[in-house]
């Protein structure tokens, strides 16, 4: 991706242009009302931006996966009831429908500073499909085109990377503030840069932790992926979850973190319990003392402790994956605590702050420090895939030449 070729609408005349901009409204929802406005917050700014110059918008977005399928449940109707209360009075509307006679006539009638919704993008099969035909129907809406949903840019869908290819296409805000955050922490960080990578299991973080080794000087492993690197040490760790079949390749990305001169960092000591429950009895051992009937679910004192002291020593921190089973008290005492001391160098201004993944979010909601991070993602899996080192197809669509419209607005 030569991301030095994206380009924005900063310099654009858009007054009286009809904007195609991609967005996301995959909002969680609950008895038909939207229950975390998040990403509706985020994508506000830019709506309220292009409106205030005069642009005609139209509003682009999937929601959940009604595989090509009509489903009342998985309409956007309820999304832009919220967002037309967000606009506080703005004039924002919303049609059934993305392609068709209806869709043309309400986009012909908005008048300058208008936004309209249009439905759910994946009603049509052609949307994932990434159908030439069903992208240029959506084409024929707009006059330019916007992707401010880098949450999406993973996807090679027709609203995301065909439709990119059929009119100008500029990366919304939202995007570039995505992508500045990102290149922040990869591309030109400041130094020393320490990168802390939790979850589940090592196997579908193989991708993440070899594209860092290149990328950072410390590696912090926690969650379920510790306990597979602290098997492949020789170490027991009784009934926790470890992937014993990636005990080699742990070992052999410490081999590799060693010929770089990289430090990966490892519990030196553990919460553990009986079972994951909420009130089950819990304790702090060494990481050479786990019982053959515990799992451990958090990491301990000792290696708080002693991580607090790397970032503190560090001047960029990326997050992905939290460090113990958070979602049950009291195994988030680690990540919390860990996140609190991170959100306290960020505010001082000692330490750059990026985060990101759905776990991640929700373990820093938790710890009630998401609004100190100095970026927080809630892009999921095409932050993931940047991570890895991927070109993300939604991305790489906007930095290659698109065509110009002719007066009658059809591609020259």
């Amino acid at each position: 991706m030569n991301l030095d070729r994206l380009k924005t609408l900063d310099s654009v005349d858009v007054t009286g242009k009809r904007v195609l901009l991609r967005a996301d409204l995959n909002v969680p929802m609950a008895e038909g009302r939207v229950t975390d406005r998040t990403r509706l917050e985020r994508v506000l700014p830019t709506i309220k931006a292009l409106a205030s110059r005069g642009a005609r918008i139209i509003v682009l977005s999937h929601f959940g996966r009604p595989k090509g399928e009509r489903r009342p449940d998985m309409s956007l109707a309820p999304v832009a009831d919220e967002l037309r209360r967000m606009l506080e009075g703005g004039a924002l509307g919303f049609v059934p429908d993305c392609v068709g006679e209806e869709v043309r006539s309400a986009v012909d009638r908005l008048a300058d500073g208008e936004t309209v919704v249009l439905e759910n993008l994946r009603f049509h099969a052609g949307e994932e499909a990434n159908d030439p035909e069903f992208a240029r129907a959506l084409s024929e809406l707009g006059d330019l085109y916007v992707n401010d949903a880098f949450s999406t840019a993973h996807r090679a869908h027709a609203s995301t990377e065909a439709l990119a290819h059929l009119l100008p296409a500029f990366a919304g805000p939202l995007m570039m503030s995505e992508i500045e955050a990102l290149r922040s922490v990869l591309d030109y960080p400041q130094r020393p840069v320490a990168a802390i990578v939790g979850g589940a299991k090592v196997s579908t973080k193989l991708p993440l932790l070899t594209n860092l080794l290149s990328k950072v000087e410390r590696l912090i492993i926690g969650g379920g992926m510790a306990n597979t690197f602290l098997y492949a040490g020789g170490r027991a760790v009784g009934t926790s979850l470890c992937e014993t079949d990636f005990s080699e390749t742990a070992k052999s990305i410490q081999a590799e973190a060693a010929k770089r001169n990289r430090e990966i960092i490892l519990p030196v000591d553990v919460v553990v319990a009986g079972e994951f429950k909420e009130g089950t009895p819990s304790q702090i051992v060494d990481v050479d003392s786990v019982p053959a009937d515990q799992m451990i679910l958090d990491v301990g004192p000792e290696t708080i402790r002693a991580l607090k002291t790397t970032i503190e020593q560090c001047r960029t921190l990326l997050w992905n994956g939290p460090l113990g089973a958070f979602e049950i008290a009291p195994f988030g005492e680690g990540t919390f605590a860990l996140a609190r001391a991170a959100a306290e160098h960020t505010k001082s201004g000692s330490l750059v702050t990026v985060a990101g993944g759905g776990d991640t979010v929700a373990a820093l909601n938790a710890a009630g420090v998401t609004q100190d991070f100095s970026y927080v993602s809630t892009a999921g899996g095409a932050f993931l895939e940047w991570l890895e080192g991927r070109d993300l197809p939604g991305i790489s669509a906007l930095t290659t030449p698109q065509p110009l419209k002719t007066a009658a607005g059809s591609p020259a």
